[in-house]
């Protein structure tokens, strides 16, 4: 994995620690900053946990000037899922939400992104342009083909999200050969906006930086968004090929850094 010239590094998990203190990042971004909780939360121990943590890859973006005995060393994380690992396991995260019949038939080899999230304090600078880095090397160690996960707009109320959700769906949708559905009862239509109707910077203002960040990568969305009250999230479904992942990602980051 790559290191940053300073202090940041980018490494997988590899003991209980690193475990314990992504869960506790997780926990105060995803718990104290968006509000949501979950059956295996922690509220005691500031921990976000789910069955899925066992099984899964953790990428973690570490603070090197940090104890990691002190249990906050972890400033960034991303969780990943193998679909070899996930057949074993015998399910995807993203399954409670979404069919994705038409992905695992494919036969192509899949990893599942979630749980992406970076310290507030450190949002902004090169915590995600390394994070996206190692996530590119390790497509490429683990020879993936597509990945795939919810991103999440905060809220359960989609009228604010109605630009942006009907732009995802008519502009960025997957081919149907692909394309995942959201399982009801909480499915969400995401054409709320007919086309003409659509304004772009309206659009694009309320996406988070994750989606876009998708999106100029080549990603495409499943069909319908996922209303998560667990979570107190809009998630919709995005999928990326990496044959047109790896062009994009070098171009995208190398605009990036340059223009930081």
């Amino acid at each position: 994995m790559k290191t940053d010239p300073g202090w940041l590094a980018v490494r997988l998990g590899g003991d209980d620690s690193d475990l314990r203190a992504a869960q506790r990042l997780r926990y105060r971004v995803f718990v104290q900053e968006l509000g949501g909780d979950g059956p295996m939360v922690d509220h005691e121990a500031g921990l976000e946990r789910d069955e899925f943590d066992v099984m899964v890859d953790h990428l973690m973006l570490v603070d090197t000037r940090r104890d990691p005995a002190a249990g906050d060393h972890v400033i960034g994380a991303y969780r990943l899922l193998r679909s070899d690992v996930a057949e074993r396991f015998g399910r995807y995260y993203s399954e409670s939400e979404y069919d994705l019949s038409p992905l695992k038939a494919s036969g192509r080899r899949l990893v599942e992104l979630g749980r992406s999230c970076v310290d507030p304090a450190f949002r902004g600078g090169s915590g995600m342009f390394l994070l996206w880095n190692a996530l590119a090397d390790y497509v490429l160690d683990n020879r993936i083909d597509i990945l795939f996960g919810v991103a999440s707009f905060h809220g359960t109320d989609v009228a604010p999200l109605a630009q942006a959700l009907s732009w995802l769906h008519h502009r960025h949708l997957a081919p149907p050969e692909l394309r995942p559905v959201a399982r009801p009862p909480h499915f969400q239509r995401m054409d709320l906006v007919a086309p003409e109707s659509l304004n772009r910077q309206a659009a694009i203002a309320a996406m988070p930086a994750l989606i876009k960040a998708y999106l100029r990568l080549g990603g495409v969305v499943g069909e319908g968004a996922w209303l998560d009250h667990d979570f107190n999230t809009t998630d919709v479904f995005l999928l990326m090929d990496t044959a047109a992942m790896s062009d994009r990602h070098r171009r995208y980051y190398q605009d990036r850094w340059q223009g930081a």
